[in-house]
């Protein structure tokens, strides 16, 4: 069982901060989430896309390998970021350069004022 995902999944996509667009933010949002499988309803609300965005984005990225389809619950097909392809591998590696240099930069920024 996963846990419920709250309304704010991602605060700034790190995808989407340097390459903006729906697509980006699809991404980010399945490569934050790797260990699971979405719905498209799950991923356009996570992503906060439209669904119609979402489903167009999911077709897309599932002909270029990116994206698979992992199992069918009732009506609803689930998907998932690629890592066994080169392109959803070297995305899940992106995410994970982007998030590091992103958390140096954060820990290297003062902490707030010092009273002495």
């Amino acid at each position: 069982m996963r846990k419920s995902i709250s309304k704010k999944v991602l605060q700034s996509g790190l995808l989407e901060s340097v390459f903006p667009g729906s697509t980006s933010k699809i991404l980010d949002f399945l490569a934050t989430f790797k260990d699971w499988d979405y719905s498209v309803s799950d991923i356009a609300k996570n992503s906060r896309v439209s669904f119609k965005t979402a489903l167009n984005g999911v077709k897309n990225l599932e002909e270029q390998g990116v994206v698979s389809m992992t199992r069918t619950v009732g009506k609803a097909t689930m998907y998932k970021l690629n890592l066994g392809s080169k392109q959803g591998f070297y995305i899940d590696k992106l995410v994970f350069e982007l998030a590091s240099k992103r958390a140096a930069l954060e820990s290297s920024k003062p902490k707030g004022k010092v009273i002495a």
